[in-house]
């Protein structure tokens, strides 16, 4: 077989007569005649045709998604989608360490007051937050931004505490506030200038401290100077923070519902003479008087 192969190769350009016969029995012969030119020809062009065929069901059918790498157009504009999202959560990730970083400022107390704003100790008027005045951010740790109170957010209308109650148009929260301890008394009024955000009260220790609106626990740990502290995100940009606790009955990312057990009261942190609550209300970055929001303070 083999030299019969190769005597064709041999001698491509010239024609061969091929006699077919039986081994076993003698009958009639068949002739072929042969030019393995042509032969060669016809394999060839018969393997290019059936490579061409192949080639246009990959390109022109949905064949083609089955090929390992092949890029579609779908791929691609997966791909440009995913790269956009990619982008927007390191953005968001980067406005949420800048949050974080005012957050831990707040309830740390690292904020510091400065001249208050002249029109309000005139006037004795509502005091209007500028978009300017927020927390300090992507300064170091223990660092302040002078002046960051320089127009002090003092609480804007006194909350009423006679019947009724009012709901703010931007907030969404019903003013007077309930307070977040039923047995307690303000020892310490809510400066300022003296670097006070908030107001202290006198309360047993082991009493339930209550969330004072709804919202979301974001933040639930250990602060040097105030003890176990936990902090309440509300609507309208309000955030209660509740210091000095004995200890904590939610984790950061828990919804609290309105006059729900945040923690219990006792006297944790190296600034506290007894047993206390210290309370903060701010809005924007900007510490509110709680008096003027929690009813029957």
């Amino acid at each position: 077989m083999w030299s019969f192969l190769a005597d064709l190769i041999r001698n491509v350009g010239t024609e061969h007569t091929i006699v077919l016969m039986d081994a076993e029995e003698v009958g009639a012969t068949r002739r072929y005649q042969v030019r393995p030119s042509r032969m060669v020809a016809a394999w060839g062009g018969s393997l290019l045709l059936t490579g061409l065929l192949v080639t246009l069901v990959v390109v022109f059918t949905p064949l083609r998604t089955q090929i390992p790498g092949y890029g579609t157009e779908e791929i691609e504009e997966n791909a440009r989608l995913n790269t956009m999202r990619v982008q927007a959560l390191q953005d968001s990730l980067s406005a949420q360490r800048q949050y974080i970083d005012r957050l831990r400022r707040l309830i740390t107390g690292r904020v510091e007051s400065g001249a208050p704003d002249r029109g309000a100790s005139e006037g004795g008027g509502s005091v209007a937050p500028r978009p300017q005045e927020s927390a300090p951010s992507g300064e170091g740790e223990g660092t302040t931004r002078r002046g960051i109170h320089e127009q002090p957010a003092f609480a804007s209308t006194p909350a009423s505490v006679s019947g009724a109650r009012t709901q703010e148009a931007l907030g969404g929260l019903s003013f007077p506030l309930d307070p977040p301890v039923t047995n307690g008394f303000p020892t310490r009024e809510f400066d300022v200038r003296t670097g006070h955000f908030g107001i202290d009260v006198a309360v047993p220790e082991g009493e339930f401290i209550r969330a004072v609106a709804d919202g979301y626990v974001v933040w639930a740990d250990w602060t040097r100077d105030g003890g176990h502290t936990i902090a309440v995100q509300h609507a309208g940009g309000y955030l209660s923070v509740y210091k000095h606790c004995k200890r904590l009955l939610k984790q950061i990312g828990d919804r609290a519902t309105a006059q729900e057990p945040l923690a219990v009261s006792g006297n944790s942190g190296a600034i506290t003479t007894g047993p206390h609550l210290h309370f903060e209300l701010w809005r924007n970055g900007l510490a509110q008087g709680p008096d003027a929001y929690i009813a029957g303070w």
